[in-house]
């Protein structure tokens, strides 16, 4: 097994206790990605948030070897299901079609105040959803 803690999460590895992600062979389990930016603080409103989520979790797999196309499972947690119009719209710009499983779950709160969805993948290095 390979830690996955890309440049810049090193506090989060060090202060939470936990990496990014764990590379198993080819397969890679990323922990959830929140809509931060790089001061940690939540981005403002769903779409916003669902950008830096996927970007973090793009940057994420990049460092284990993988890309977003490399996706065979998503699973979002929501704070509000209403929210999902905004979500999805936002979602489309990184995964445009070959659309892996996905489950969304609502939830009453993440982690930090002010977030809004959460996002968890897994991943094959090639796989390539076709």
């Amino acid at each position: 097994m390979i830690l996955v803690n890309p440049k810049g999460s090193e506090v989060i590895y060090d202060s939470l206790k936990f990496s990014q992600a764990v590379k198993i062979g080819d397969t890679i389990k990323v922990s959830g990605q929140v809509g931060i930016d790089q001061s940690f603080k939540p981005a403002e409103g769903i779409e916003a948030q669902t950008r830096f989520a996927f970007q973090n979790l793009e940057n994420v797999l990049r460092e284990a070897g993988a890309e977003l196309t490399d996706i065979v499972e998503l699973v979002t947690y929501h704070t509000s299901m209403k929210d999902m119009k905004g979500f999805a719209k936002a979602k489309n710009e990184f995964i445009k079609d070959n659309y892996p499983a996905w489950t969304a779950i609502g939830v009453t709160e993440l982690v930090m105040p002010g977030l809004l969805v959460e996002i968890r993948a897994t991943a094959v290095i090639n796989s390539r959803i076709e």
